[in-house]
């Protein structure tokens, strides 16, 4: 009996031995192919670290995830280090991707995911001989920027910031109700002249008609069947400057419209004509604009772009009454700026899997 006890005991032994083996195996397996998959994930490079979490989320799913840690657009030197062996990169239109850094990246960078409408910042024809994807947020910010675009308008014509310091040093106790004092040039029976009728210019037009303004002048490449929706009228761009009473820049920058505003331009156009910039700070010649400004070639200007960015709190531009600064809020609304952030995300994504991006400018 006693020796049936131990063949038994025995048997139990082997079978649990070998139970256990078999999970072991199976356990071992299991990491391995999980080490595999982590290993095999593309990598992505986020260039800063107050990204939405919903958008990392998004890229931690699919990415092994590079997060820079701070919350301020990253170094030249950072970039150039940390983009080597990536796959993917998120960026910001603070982040200039040209030819230094796509040699730095090597030739495994596969897209560039862009949380901009804009793209000045990179170099596309580099970008497009290697092959490299890139997705980008148009549409997007379209209504956001129209919002502000029409805000600084009405902040440059009605002069609002310049009464708002008139209340600090003291201007209203000594001027107030003057007949003239602060008074602005106002929207009603103006003449407004549209640089660039895209998307964003036809939302900014749009809002502006139930100000009561006399028509609406646009320019571009070529006349768009969209403009009857605004009533807009097709003139040349030196037409435009010359006939309107507020110009506003929401075109694109790019090599035909870089420094489109000059001398020239500001000597034709209206002494009390007033210049508003959402599009790009490069549009404008800044030395020009300083010049037509403290010269009254023009009444004044407000600008949420400017060249460079951020500028310099002893910049010039700062110094002028008649010039309201902002600083590139176009899009800031937190719908629009979550809604660019899983958007490029999701571009990274999809253009690493092979699949159609949400928007894919190359």
């Amino acid at each position: 009996m006693p020796i049936e006890c131990s063949a038994i005991l025995a048997r139990c032994y082997a079978i649990a031995r070998n139970a256990v083996d078999i999970w072991v195996l199976k356990a071992n397996s299991r990491h391995t192919f999980y080490d595999s998959q982590r290993m095999n994930k593309p990598k992505v490079l986020v260039t800063r670290g107050d990204i939405l979490k919903s958008a990392i989320s998004i890229l931690e799913e699919k990415c092994e995830v590079e997060l820079m840690p701070d919350h301020s657009p990253i170094s030249r030197i950072d970039l150039l280090n940390k983009i080597s062996g990536k796959n993917g990169l998120f960026c910001l239109i603070t982040d200039k991707v040209d030819h230094e850094v796509l040699e730095r990246a090597g030739p495994q960078l596969k897209v560039i995911g862009t949380m901009s409408v804009g793209y000045d910042h990179l170099d596309i024809n580099e970008i497009k001989k290697r092959k490299i994807s890139v997705g980008y947020t148009p549409n997007v910010h379209t209504a956001s920027t129209a919002e502000l675009t029409v805000a600084l308008t009405l902040a440059t014509t009605r002069r609002l910031f310049e009464a708002r310091d008139e209340i600090i040093n003291g201007g209203w106790a000594k001027s107030a109700w003057g007949p003239l004092w602060m008074c602005g040039g106002g929207l009603v029976g103006a003449k407004v002249g549209i640089v660039g009728l895209g998307s964003i210019g036809l939302a900014v037009a749009k809002r502006l008609l139930p100000f009561d303004i006399a028509k609406i002048m646009y320019c571009g490449r070529q006349e768009k069947p969209e403009a009857a929706q605004v009533s807009g009228k097709y003139v040349t761009f030196d037409h435009l400057i010359k006939e309107s009473d507020v110009v506003i820049i929401t075109c694109p920058l790019n090599d035909t419209t870089r420094n489109m505003f000059g001398p020239a331009q500001f000597a034709s156009m209206k002494s009390n004509a007033v210049l508003i910039n959402t599009s790009r700070g490069g549009v404008v010649d800044q030395s020009a604009l300083v010049h037509a400004l403290k010269t009254g070639q023009i009444t004044a200007a407000g600008l949420d772009v400017m060249t460079p960015e951020p500028l310099p709190v002893d910049h010039e531009l700062t110094q002028l009454k008649n010039c309201v600064l902002i600083s590139h809020i176009g899009s800031a609304t937190l719908q629009t700026r979550t809604t660019m952030a899983t958007m490029t995300a999701q571009n990274i994504v999809n253009a690493l899997e092979g699949k159609p991006m949400p928007a894919q400018l190359c």
